[in-house]
């Protein structure tokens, strides 16, 4: 933000004229001199270069794998140039919270269109933007569900683990149980253990589609059993999965939440990412954070605001369900940038170039011995195959070729992901690989 210059000197001089003073120093009078700090010890200033230079030689100590074969939550996608041109604008490199719409109206307008094309992709009502990532949104759709005599959720064990983990960590603190269904044979959620641990305290369930295995669940079944008994269903969806299958609203989702990061967002080592969060218009109340919205000014013309806001930002805050207040314009803008670039054939095309070579990859790697395929279910772009090699050993071949492998998982297995950034010659180089490690 090499050009924004917040006060100028002579503005600085007009304001302490106004209150009073002279100096700046003079804001601070009435603080005791022997706790001030009397200057930083800091070394030299370096040159344009030798900054550049300097970060280089730490960034060189990342290391950054040519072939990825590995999702489990963050998954590699091809950006499209605008995306970071447009984000990369110093005018967005803002994190302040747009409260004065007077002066806030582009970056009210990105969060609205934001909300918009999220909505259009999982066919919700509404949407927010201050959420921080995908598990943080599972999180807070269990807060949505929970109610005074309902306080127990129950969990599909084919979420990520570290979603999982998170929602136990919230839900510590305000007393919600949360009770994990296992799955069958077949990598799937057990539809009869569901059924057999459903009581009149089960304020919903939450399912990962596709789950954390790559698996597609049948979710209009989960849809109809937990409506059935009055209670809410929550869905976590990989927003690229959507180009291809059915949207959270036709599976009957109250709420759906998710990772945005496939939407336009690098890997960069974990973050930041962006949590959407989407529900029927019945539960609009109860999302956390802000919604902006559209309306007009004094003269007519269109203009956005800030439409809802949940009450945790300012009064009784100890009735509020969230603590959520946050704003995550900037990863928000990123997606829908991405989404605007990409369109709805794009996303489309993505999402069955992922599914194409997954199942390219998946035929090729459990016909090697040793590698067969641990669940027969239907995936999108990630499966599990057993590993016949000694995990590490196989993770060291792999990387010796610039290329990182599959996640680990249980009982020796090999989570592998695939996307439209695989070719068919670096599958089939994997595969020889996988053949070939001594």
């Amino acid at each position: 933000m090499n050009k924004y210059i917040p006060v100028s000197i002579s503005e600085k001089e007009l304001m302490l004229k106004e209150i009073g003073l002279k100096a700046t120093e003079e804001l601070f009078s009435r603080i005791p001199d022997e706790i001030k700090l009397k200057r930083l010890n800091l070394p030299g200033g370096l040159s344009e270069l030798e900054v550049k230079r300097a970060m280089g030689k730490i960034a060189d100590r990342n290391k950054r794998f040519k072939t990825i074969f590995r999702g489990a939550g963050a998954y590699n996608h091809y950006i499209p140039s605008i995306v970071k041109s447009i984000t990369g604008k110093e005018e967005f490199q803002t994190a302040y919270t747009p409260y004065q719409a007077e002066i806030s109206q582009g970056v009210l307008q990105s969060i609205f269109e934001y909300q918009t094309m999220i909505c259009t992709l999982t066919g919700m009502d509404v949407s927010n933007a201050s959420v921080y990532d995908g598990a943080t949104a599972a999180a807070e759709a269990i807060a949505m569900c929970v109610e005074r005599k309902r306080t127990k959720m129950l969990v599909s064990e084919g979420a990520n683990p570290m979603t999982i983990s998170t929602m136990q960590t919230y839900c510590h603190g305000t007393g919600t149980e949360i009770v994990v269904i296992p799955l069958n044979g077949d990598g799937l959620t057990d539809t009869e253990i569901l059924k057999e641990n459903l009581d009149d305290t089960v304020a919903g369930f939450y399912l990962q589609q596709p789950n954390y295995y790559g698996i597609i669940e049948e979710a209009e079944v989960f849809g109809s059993i937990m409506h059935n008994f009055g209670a809410k269903f929550v869905m976590g969806v990989n927003p690229v999965s959507l180009g291809v299958l059915k949207t959270p609203a036709e599976y009957g989702a109250d709420i759906a939440v998710g990772e945005g990061q496939p939407l336009g967002m690098s890997l960069a080592f974990g973050g930041p990412y962006l949590g959407f969060m989407t529900s029927t218009t019945a539960m609009l109340r109860k999302l956390p954070g802000r919604i902006a919205g559209e309306t007009t000014d004094v003269g007519g013309k269109r203009a956005f605001v800030l439409t809802l806001q949940a009450r945790e930002q300012h009064i009784r805050r100890e009735k509020a369900s969230s603590n959520i207040c946050s704003n995550q314009a900037l990863c928000a803008m990123t997606a829908a940038v991405y989404m605007a670039a990409m369109g709805a054939e794009g996303l489309q095309n993505v999402g069955m170039h992922c599914i194409s070579k997954a199942h390219y990859a998946a035929e090729k790697i459990s016909a090697i011995p040793g590698f067969s395929l641990r669940y027969k279910s239907d995936f999108f772009n990630e499966f599990v195959t057993e590993c016949p090699y000694d995990m590490a050993l196989l993770q060291m071949a792999l990387e010796k070729e610039d290329i990182l492998g599959g996640y680990p998982v249980e009982n020796n297995g090999i989570l592998w992901c695939f996307t439209e950034m695989n070719t068919k010659e670096e599958i089939d180089y994997l595969v020889d690989l996988l053949g070939n490690i001594k």
